[in-house]
């Protein structure tokens, strides 16, 4: 995992433990004083709510304690492999795209940043600048470029 997905992880623990326990908590109160609980939606729902996060944040300590964190900043090379930022031209489209290789707890598409087991991933690592890379996708096989690869 990289610094920036352990530092995301603990800002969510610290969110889920410091604000919204303490939300649960009020909300709790408060739907408790709405009378018989057997029949009460919102207290039903509130207490959902605490058993999500206090499940969440039990996960996010276990990753958390288990995280192998990898200081991207200290890498190096020229062939793509955990924590390279890749840029990419699609060779249908000439589209460009950049992508990081980070850990599956933090990738997230939509902001370019792709887990290092995606099929995508795995197709890119190893490669160079300058190679072609052919990716099965849902609307069938694409190929890219390798323009660039930098250690962000």
């Amino acid at each position: 995992m990289t610094a920036a997905g352990y530092k995301a992880l603990e800002d969510e623990v610290n969110q889920l433990k410091n604000v919204e326990r303490h939300a649960i908590i009020k909300m709790i109160a408060e739907a408790r004083g709405h009378g018989d609980l057997s029949e009460n939606a919102e207290y039903h729902a509130a207490k959902d709510r605490q058993a999500f996060i206090e499940g969440r944040v039990i996960m996010l300590e276990d990753q958390l304690g288990r995280a192998d964190v990898i200081d991207v900043s200290k890498l190096s090379g020229t062939t793509v492999k955990f924590g390279a930022t890749v840029t990419l031209s699609d060779e249908d489209t000439n589209e460009r795209r950049t992508y990081q290789i980070v850990g599956d707890l933090e990738a997230d598409a939509k902001n370019g940043r792709i887990s290092i087991s995606s099929p995508f991933a795995r197709a890119l690592i190893g490669k160079r600048k300058g190679d072609t890379v052919e990716v099965s996708a849902p609307g069938g096989p694409r190929s890219y470029e390798i323009l660039k690869v930098e250690w962000v």
